[in-house]
């Protein structure tokens, strides 16, 4: 029984293996020169990615300075509500001790007290 991976013609490949190696090998070669561009190519939009990164963490920035001043106006119309209620306090306890003067001088004047 002959050897079926030995060439029955004396070649270095059987048969028509020598076409398919050369077919083989002209793709292997393509294939090297379209992983170079594509290469080329992913470089390119890592390139852009970093631009497009940059600017989002300047837009970070500048939303970190506007919460920065969100809050301090918070502080400041916390302060001023507190302001506020004490000044509604104080305008309330005015006008019921007003109403508690009224009110006696008027018991006085009618003689009900």
């Amino acid at each position: 029984m002959p050897d079926t991976l030995e060439p029955a013609g004396g070649g270095r490949y059987p048969g028509d293996m020598d076409a398919r190696v050369a077919a083989l090998e002209q793709i292997a070669r393509n294939t090297v020169g379209t992983l170079a561009r594509l290469e080329q190519r992913f470089e390119v939009v890592d390139g852009r990615f970093k631009g497009i990164d940059q600017r989002f963490q300047t837009m970070d920035q500048r939303f970190d300075a506007v919460d920065q001043r969100f809050g301090a106006l918070e502080r400041r119309v916390d302060l001023l509500i507190s302001e506020h209620h004490a000044d509604f306090r104080w305008l309330i306890a005015l006008i019921l001790g007003q109403t508690a003067t009224l009110l006696a001088v008027m018991a006085h004047g009618f003689h009900w007290l």
